[in-house]
């Protein structure tokens, strides 16, 4: 039997491996029907619907996504990822930034999920200081 650290690390991999699947029905399991979801700058958005909504239409804007997730702390019900995300766009180049998650839970799911990066440079068409294919910082969604 796995201990419950054992579990909730699974677990978050489980989460991570979703969103780089780009698999919007498998994700909104680990959410709760009402949870608060926070992306970057965006406005937070309330209900499994809505981020479902959301998240289809940022899918479809990308090529592919993938998480390194080096740190991970578990508060009980909270736990807080810091890591690196990549970012594929359409015409294959990469953005390649830090972000930090907190999830708030309750119940087995999360009803508050808030994700701090930077993907301003994700759509940029003029990417300053010679931005190309791999434009961005490199490091920690």
């Amino acid at each position: 039997m796995d201990s419950p650290a054992a579990e909730r690390k699974a677990w978050i991999r489980q989460l991570f491996r979703s969103i780089d699947d780009r698999d919007t029905d498998a994700f909104l399991t680990f959410l709760s029907d009402d949870v608060l979801f926070g992306f970057g700058n965006a406005p937070p958005v309330t209900g499994k619907a809505a981020v479902g909504e959301m998240l289809r239409g940022f899918f479809a804007s990308i090529k592919a996504l993938r998480h390194e997730v080096p740190e991970t702390w578990d508060l009980g019900d909270t736990v807080i990822c810091h890591g690196t995300a990549t970012y594929t766009r359409k015409d294959s180049t990469t953005l390649r930034v830090p972000f930090a998650n907190i999830f708030r839970i309750e119940a087995g799911l999360i009803t508050e999920y808030l994700i701090f990066v930077d993907v301003s440079g994700l759509y940029a068409t003029d990417l300053p200081l010679g931005g190309g294919p791999s434009a961005g910082p490199s490091s920690c969604g």
